[in-house]
Parts: C-alpha cells; structure tokens; sequence
C-alpha cells in the first residue's frame, strides 16, 4: 500500500529566496508525523504546499494518492486543515461555525446537524454550542476548529502549530481528543509544532527542517541515538541539527508578529 503523503524533491521559491529546498520523505497510514524546526525553517511552507494552498516551485507530492497541483479539489477532500491563524468566526456560535463547513464540504443536508452534533460531542464542546464564539477561551476555539476539520472525515488531519498560546491544561485537552481520534480511525496526522515534549510523546517520527532541508528524519528514539548521548532529550536533537539558527532568534518580522498575535488571540 503506497504511502497517504509522498514529497518527491519539492521546493518553493520566492525570487532568490529558497523557503523549501529539494525535500522527499512518505508519511504512512496512521502515522503521527511531527515536522520540526525553527521559525522560518520552511515547515509552514511545506504544510501549505501539501494541502494546496502554495503551488510548488518544483518537485511532486500526492496526498491520499492525489496530486498537489492537478488534483486540488480531491487532495481538498481528502484532508483537514487547522492553521496557526485563527479559522473561526467569533461573532458566531459554535454551530453556526460548523454549519458554514458542513456546507463548504458539501455534507448532505440531512447529515449536517448529525455530523455537527457529533464532532462537537467528541470535542467536549456540545454543551457551548449555542454561545458565541468570542466568549470561548482559547482552548475552545481550538477544540471547535479542530472540529471543523473533521466534519468531512478527512483521511489526514494537517495541524500547523495546534496548541500555539494555549495553557497546559488546554495543550493536553486537545491532544487527548487527538489522540482518541487517532486510535478509533486509521487517520493520519501531520503537525507543525515547537514542543519538543510534544513531539516526543505523541509523534511516530519527526522530520527536523533547517534552512528548508530535512536534515534529519525518525522516530524520536532513533534521532536522540543518533547524536550519540544516551541521555538526549528530544530538544538536544533539536538543537543538533537546527542549533545555528537559534542563534539569531528564529524568524523574521511578519513570522514574529504573525505568532505572537495568534497566541495573544487564543489565550
């Protein structure tokens, strides 16, 4: 059975500036596949590019066996999406939030309010269904758009930095539902996230982006062997392979500002 995302020497360009350099790698079915790297590394790039909303500069990538460029539409209905930046409507309640998806994914009207009903249980948020969106804490609105990428069941859940700005209570709230998700389907889920501790606990593999290469790519317990420490913690790996670039920060301007709003607005 071929993998659900294959990357075949994908790059992206803007002018003389190389955001995703030459990167091949296949996540499988059911894989909790966790794509780290400093601010400005290239994974949101790549996130983007996988679920259609960046055209490649060069190279292939087919998502559930379609391709990236040709197949958009299928690619579309195959995944769900979660972004770094807030996706849900505040001056709505949380149904009327998924109403709009259910009707964007093309649900049959007679499955719409079922559908609705049901995510919205999975993610604890039933109860809140009829409050408006801007009375949610940041958690909730991070349940609810986690819903509304699953109203569809999509066969992958794409999740660009999840529990950005979010306590640790809410960050384990999320990963819970995420996880029981995970274990009652087949679903594959690729995330962008910054906690190391996260990535070593639920990831299946890690792929480590420096400069918009791989530069390394496992499971967590193969990559801390790796360097040679038996005492490696998955952040001394981080650190390896993307340590130059933590020296300057991490990041630009617009990606600074761009965290640092979202984080404000969902906590």
């Amino acid at each position: 059975m071929p993998a659900i995302i294959e990357i075949h020497n994908l790059v992206k360009r803007y002018g003389d500036f190389t955001a995703v350099n030459d990167i091949s790698l296949d996540v499988e079915r059911g894989e909790v596949f966790g794509l780290l790297g400093p601010n400005g590394a290239g994974k949101s790039t790549t996130i983007k590019m996988l679920t259609t909303l960046l055209p490649p500069t060069a190279g292939t990538a087919h998502v559930n066996g379609f391709d990236i460029v040709h197949q958009t539409t299928q690619v579309r209905r195959s995944i769900g999406y979660v972004p770094q930046a807030l996706s849900a409507d505040g001056n709505l309640t949380g149904f009327e939030n998924l109403l709009i998806f259910a009707r964007l994914y093309d649900l049959p009207r007679k499955a719409q309010v079922p559908r609705i009903q049901e995510v919205l249980s999975f993610v604890g948020l039933l109860d809140a269904s009829k409050q408006l969106v801007r009375n949610y804490s940041g958690g909730m609105i991070r349940r609810l758009e986690v819903a509304q990428s699953l109203l569809h069941q999509p066969r992958v859940l794409f999740l660009d930095e999840p529990t950005v700005g979010l306590d640790p209570v809410a960050r384990q709230a999320i990963w819970e539902h995420l996880m029981r998700l995970r274990g009652e389907t087949d679903m594959t889920i690729f995330l962008t996230t910054h906690s190391m501790e996260e990535a070593d606990s639920l990831c299946t593999r890690v792929g480590i982006m420096h400069r918009g290469n791989i530069a390394a790519l496992g499971t967590p317990a193969e990559l801390k062997a790796a360097i040679g420490d038996e005492h490696a913690t998955l952040n001394d790996v981080f650190v390896h392979y993307a340590g130059d670039a933590l020296e300057s920060g991490g990041g630009n301007y617009r990606e600074t500002s761009r965290a640092r709003s979202t984080a404000r607005r969902l906590g």
